[in-house]
């Protein structure tokens, strides 16, 4: 008897130790992924020299490029995050377990976001830090920060709303996700400014939520300034959240009501 018990403390031990290990080693490579952008773009930076940056408009570029990263994450990972753990579901078979839950799919989708707040709040602490390291002074207004990062991620769930239903529609390959997961980072200016980009593009640019909220974040952080000088970035917000909430939620059920009137909710 006292043998079972041992190998069955050794088998917990052992499993226990691999668990970790994988959640360690997933840990370290997310870290890895959060910060040698900061460096990647920090050397590019110093590399150009302060007059060739000067004249596309920005007086610091890690400045600029710090709070870039730190918040273009929140959009590209949520929305990534949510569509992918839907889709998980679907390939596990298990979607069918949230449809009959009394929270449903939705409490389901509401989780994972909060799970993607949680791990890109974590995201954006590391990258803030390690330009205060690199020598970014930040001058924060925390009420109007706090405003536009709420609006941002209001948006953000509108847009998330919108993914998880072509998720549920198309089954493989999303638009939205791989849009905003690949090409944010070049249209709304998280690492250089709008002004020199293609006027068709900075019109795209000027269509998404996080343009205005960098150049919102970028002033109420970097030099201070509150809520009234702030008015239109925030007004616009309110207007993107006003279109892309209900958007969102109405486009949700109507790819919900759908997969379930084929029968194709758990097809893959």
């Amino acid at each position: 008897m006292g043998g079972i018990i041992d190998k069955l403390y050794a088998y917990i031990y052992l499993r226990g130790f691999k668990i970790w290990s994988s959640y360690r080693t997933q840990m370290v490579l997310n870290v890895l992924s959060w910060v040698l952008p900061v460096f990647t773009y920090y050397f590019v930076g110093t590399s150009l020299g302060n007059s060739l940056v000067e004249r596309i408009g920005v007086s610091n570029y890690t400045a600029f490029f710090v709070i870039g990263l730190a918040f273009q994450g929140y959009v590209s990972s949520i929305i990534t995050t949510i569509s992918q753990r839907l889709r998980n579901e679907q390939l596990y078979g298990t979607i069918e377990y949230y449809v009959l839950s009394s929270g449903g799919v939705v409490s389901f989708l509401l989780y994972s976001a909060i799970w993607g707040f949680v791990i890109n709040t974590v995201n954006a602490a590391v990258i803030l830090s390690i330009g205060f390291a690199l020598g970014v002074k930040y001058q924060i207004n925390v009420l109007s920060t706090l405003i536009i990062i709420f609006l941002l991620l209001l948006s953000t769930i509108g847009f998330s709303m919108i993914s998880a239903g072509f998720t549920m529609i198309v089954k493989q390959g999303n638009p939205i996700a791989f849009f905003f997961s690949t090409f944010t980072t070049l249209m709304s200016g998280t690492v250089f400014p709008i002004t020199v980009l293609p006027l068709p593009v900075k019109l795209i640019s000027l269509a998404l939520p996080l343009t205005w909220a960098l150049n919102g974040l970028r002033l109420s952080m970097l030099s201070g300034e509150g809520i009234l000088h702030l008015l239109n970035v925030i007004l616009v917000l309110v207007t993107f959240n006003a279109i892309l909430l209900p958007l969102g939620i109405g486009f949700y059920k109507y790819a919900f009501k759908r997969a379930r009137k084929k029968g194709t909710l758990s097809e893959y």
